[in-house]
């Protein structure tokens, strides 16, 4: 059987990490749409509350199901024995308290990009100049950057847990899976091409 660590949806999900500049410039490109018509502390709190409430609830009551991307799942009664163990290194009593670290960054990055969305307004003038809708984007950007932050965090004690450890988890039982997981996307036999039908 090949190390756990070779699984490729912990890396793929790791490698979402590279996408967090992109979106967190997103978020202040959208901040910069318009007028501001509300105080200061208003807005970010409406951005920051929107832009982590909704992902912050999921992660910390049902995380999401890693053997998912791009909208596809991976049935959880076609996952390997491997790959029900390593759902169980997510759902340990270490990830909520990542979840809370990677929000409360985040809060502390909005807070400090918010007086340099000023710098901005000549890249977004082709835009609809409403400052209610760049900031409803401005959360979405935000709820993804979150989001690609906390999904390779989780990911990380996997890879992290040595071998003899690993080899002492239990499965994780499917009807478990379904109960302690959100699993978004269509459910298909195989998402990678080392995936294998049962």
């Amino acid at each position: 059987m090949s190390s756990f660590r070779s699984e490729p949806i912990l890396w793929i999900h790791l490698a979402g990490l590279t996408t967090l500049p992109i979106f967190l410039t997103l978020c202040l490109f959208f901040l910069s749409v318009g007028e501001p018509q509300l105080p200061e502390w208003i807005e970010l709190l409406l951005v920051a509350v929107f832009g982590t409430l909704p992902l912050l609830w999921m992660q910390l009551r049902r995380p999401f199901y890693i053997f998912a991307i791009l909208g596809i799942a991976l049935k959880p009664e076609n996952l390997t024995e491997q790959q029900r163990k390593i759902l169980c290194l997510i759902k340990t009593k270490l990830n909520p308290g990542l979840v809370l670290l990677s929000t409360l960054l985040l809060v502390i990055v909005l807070w400090q990009l918010y007086p340099v969305a000023s710098l901005f307004p000549n890249f977004s003038g082709f835009l609809p100049q409403w400052h209610s809708l760049g900031l409803l984007f401005a959360a979405f950007a935000f709820i993804a950057s979150n989001l690609f932050l906390q999904i390779p965090l989780s990911v990380l004690p996997v890879l992290v847990t040595n071998d003899t450890d690993f080899a002492g988890i239990e499965p994780l039982p499917l009807e478990q899976i379904k109960q302690d997981f959100t699993i978004l996307g269509v459910r298909v036999n195989r998402i990678l091409p080392h995936d294998t039908d049962n």
